[in-house]
Order: structure tokens, then sequence, then C-alpha cells
């Protein structure tokens, strides 16, 4: 699975950085430092404890009944077993080439391949959708 994007810079391909503050990728420290010449928006953050409907975010949250609340997400945190699986380099790299992904859809669907993958993907479920009698 290789998904690039082009480096804010220099326009070559690459997917392995993005800057701190706008997340636009650039492919080598003379890029980064040449970006930092310019004026670059910084991302707001959301207060971590804040609730879904209370702070706008950079993309307005929408909610569909796939949304998962964010105090759900944040037991995420606490998995062992996905703290175990994300040691794994291999699977750090899916989810790097996922997030910089310039169709989602399709690196997930190319991910989902990956039995690495569909491992984290099912620990990650177990967390916000926890099994019940009726699944067995």
């Amino acid at each position: 699975m290789k998904m690039s994007t082009n480096c804010i810079v220099c326009q070559e391909i690459t997917k392995k950085y993005k800057c701190p503050k706008c997340l636009q990728p650039y492919c080598s420290l003379n890029c980064f430092k040449e970006h930092q010449k310019t004026e670059c928006k910084p991302l707001t953050k959301v207060d971590e404890k804040s609730n879904l409907d209370d702070n706008p975010t950079i993309f307005p949250p929408f909610k569909t009944e796939d949304t998962v609340h964010p105090a759900k997400l944040e037991q995420l945190r606490t998995c062992e077993p996905l703290k175990q699986l994300l040691y794994n380099p291999h699977l750090r790299t899916f989810l790097q080439e996922i997030d910089v992904a310039p169709n989602a859809w399709n690196a997930m669907r190319v991910a989902m391949q990956e039995p690495l993958f569909v491992e984290f993907a099912d620990e990650c479920m177990k967390v916000i959708e926890p099994p019940t009698e009726d699944d067995f």
C-alpha cells in the first residue's frame, strides 16, 4: 500500500512529514525550512475535555449513526492490546499512509486486506462497541 501526496514546497511526491502547524506535507528539512519562511495557518486545538457539540473544530463535526462519542474514543488510549499492536512499525506505517492518503476510503479498503490492520481495527471495535451476548 503506497499512498503519497506532493510536497508543499517542491511538489515532489512524499509521505514523510507534515508541518506541525498546517499539516501540509513536505519531503525534507530543506523544504520544511523553506515552508517556515511563509506564513501558514496554525490548526486550532480543541480542549481535550470538551464535548463534541460544544466547540467547533477545524472540520466542523457532523453526526451520523456511526459517530463515536469522544469519551468512547478516549478509552482507546488505555487499551493494552491496542498499545501492543501499535509497537509494530508495519502497522504504524499503514496508519501514517492512511492519514496522508488523498482518498481515505480507498486507503482503508487496501488496509483492510492486511491481516495486521484488520487485527488493529478489531481491537478498536472491541473498545468502541464491546461484544454482547447476542453477538455469540
